[in-house]
C-alpha cells in the first residue's frame, strides 16, 4: 500500500475545487466535495472537515447542507458518538448526471414556450429550438450512457 501524500492532496482539493468552481458550483462545497472525496472511507465529521481545509465550523455546516441538498453528501451518526459524519456517495457522479437529465427534460419542454413566443421563423425562435434539440439530445442519450457506466463499473477487469 502506497503512503499518501498529504500535501499533494491538499494541493489537488484546492485544485479540484477551483475547476468545480470554474464550472458553476460554489466555491466551499466544492471544497468540501473534493474533501470528502479523498478521505480514505469517504467519511468526516464537520470538525475534520473544518481542519483540514483550515475553514469555520459555519462554513462547512452551509456547505454541507447545500451538498446534502443536492444529495451528493448523506449525514450519519454512529451509535455512541457525539458528532454527525457526513459521506459521499458511492455513486456520487451517477446520481448529478441523473438529476441534470431530469433538468434538461424539463428546459426542453419549457423552451416550446419560448419559441412560441419568440414567434415561428425569427432568429430567436431558431435559436430557442436549437437549445430545445441541444437539450432533448442529451435527454434522450443519457439514460444508454448511464447504463454502459455501470457496466464498465461493475466490470472488475
Amino acid at each position: 500500500m502506497s503512503e499518501r501524500d498529504e500535501e499533494a492532496l491538499a494541493r489537488f482539493v484546492e485544485r479540484f475545487a477551483i475547476d468545480l468552481s470554474e464550472a458553476g458550483f460554489p466555491r466551499m462545497p466544492a471544497r468540501i466535495l473534493a474533501a470528502l472525496l479523498t478521505t480514505e472511507s469517504g467519511v468526516a465529521t464537520a470538525s475534520e472537515l473544518g481542519e483540514s481545509l483550515k475553514i469555520s465550523p459555519a462554513a462547512v455546516s452551509g456547505a454541507v447542507r447545500y451538498l446534502m441538498q443536492l444529495e451528493l453528501v448523506t449525514k450519519r451518526r454512529e451509535p455512541g458518538r457525539r458528532h454527525d459524519e457526513y459521506q459521499i456517495r458511492d455513486d456520487l457522479w451517477y446520481e448529478a448526471v441523473g438529476r441534470k437529465d431530469r433538468i434538461y427534460a424539463r428546459w426542453a419542454q419549457t423552451l416550446n414556450e419560448g419559441i412560441a413566443a419568440a414567434g415561428p421563423g425569427t432568429a430567436a425562435a431558431d435559436r430557442l429550438e436549437d437549445t430545445r434539440r441541444f437539450f432533448e439530445f442529451v435527454s434522450t442519450e443519457t439514460p444508454a450512457m448511464m447504463r454502459r457506466w455501470r457496466a464498465i463499473r461493475e466490470d472488475p477487469s
